[in-house]
């Protein structure tokens, strides 16, 4: 079965647009895992712009608490600044289950692009090698179309995730036939190298059956947005619920 995490970066959003602790993070999280989420994501950036290392650390002792997965995402390449140590050595002082490496910088509003692996696998190995050291597993945020998909395993990871903002916009539109057919394509690529594939971006509970029910072998969806929108309606734990049944 798919597993569902959620990606609490939303309710840090809220938090800091007025500062003090509410809405607390930590609390949002253990509802969400109360509910039946399979494990917590996070993708602190180093402009502090939503979670904080010290929402990580807070964060890694609640999974660790609960015996569930906790997922970092973050850009391997982003160096140290203040009130962020980097990515790496973030994953090293609380050891999440998996690290999510993701190409993103400051002037980005979002996630919206996976790695060129033409360019970035060089630098990807060493960093990958480093954090499989400290027993995380490694996902590569990936483009479902990209070339070479494959190289992910070259470079070492375990896992891709296929960034599904592209699928999520076609089905908005009413014509998700092809990016369906395209995203199968990238899964079974990397699944005939080895590879697990995990998708994120974008997913909601109007378009995640259908993904999963196209795409083969989906190990893992992280949903944040979508989720944490929709419980200001229905509340955290009917909405993670809701997510289970379409699992």
């Amino acid at each position: 079965m798919t597993r569902l995490s959620v990606n609490v970066n939303k309710i840090a959003v809220l938090r800091n647009s007025r500062g003090g602790h509410d809405p607390d993070v930590l609390r949002a999280a253990q509802a969400c895992l109360d509910a039946g989420a399979h494990g917590i994501t996070v993708h602190p950036r180093p402009d502090r712009r939503h979670i904080t290392a010290e929402d990580v650390h807070a964060l890694s002792a609640l999974t660790t608490a609960r015996s569930v997965e906790f997922n970092i995402e973050g850009n391997p390449f982003a160096p140290p600044r203040e009130g962020y140590p980097g990515l790496l050595p973030l994953c090293e002082a609380t050891g999440p289950a998996q690290a999510t490496l993701v190409p993103d910088g400051d002037g980005q509003l979002t996630s919206d692009h996976g790695f060129d692996f033409a360019a970035d696998s060089e630098r990807l190995r060493p960093l990958v090698a480093s954090l499989k050291a400290m027993g995380c597993r490694v996902s590569l945020f990936v483009d479902a179309g990209n070339p070479l998909l494959e190289r992910a395993a070259d470079v070492g990871a375990d896992r891709i995730e296929l960034y599904t903002g592209p699928y999520a916009e076609a089905h908005a539109a009413g014509d998700a036939a092809a990016m369906l057919e395209l995203f199968a394509t990238a899964a079974r690529r990397a699944q005939a190298v080895g590879l697990g594939v995990n998708a994120g971006h974008d997913l909601s509970q109007a378009n995640l059956r259908a993904f999963l029910t196209g795409v083969p072998g989906v190990l893992e969806v992280s949903i944040g947005h979508a989720l944490i929108s929709e419980a200001l309606y229905d509340g955290l734990d009917a909405t993670v619920r809701s997510y289970i049944s379409l699992l």
